[in-house]
């Protein structure tokens, strides 16, 4: 991952409603959630949300597909997992964690 990835995707999560939206999608997990869903579990007026996501979306962080009429927004765990490996690399003085940083592989 590029310098310039990791800034964009911090950028992007060090808001208070996208950090709660991105946390959201991540336990949803691989089947992922609505627009509707997401506004009512996080109490997020639809525009906001709307808002929120294009720039989850932007940073590489989260990925919309079109399931009929609805939407369904998924996070990214690669592009995490990427990311958390970028911040975790030269840890521990170049040796090992122990233990090593789990890695979510869509759960």
């Amino acid at each position: 991952m590029e310098e310039k990835e990791v800034i964009l995707s911090l950028s992007a999560l060090a808001q208070p409603v996208r950090l709660r939206v991105f946390r959201a999608l991540v336990v949803a997990g691989p089947q992922g959630l609505t627009p509707g869903a997401l506004a009512e579990q996080l109490a997020v007026a639809p525009t906001t949300l709307s808002f929120h996501l294009k720039e989850l979306m932007f940073a590489g962080l989260v990925s919309q597909e079109r399931d009929g009429r609805h939407l369904i927004y998924r996070a990214e765990y690669a592009h995490m997992n990427g990311l958390l490996g970028y911040l975790t690399e030269h840890c521990c003085q170049g040796q090992p964690c122990t233990p090593p940083p789990p890695a979510c592989a869509a759960c």
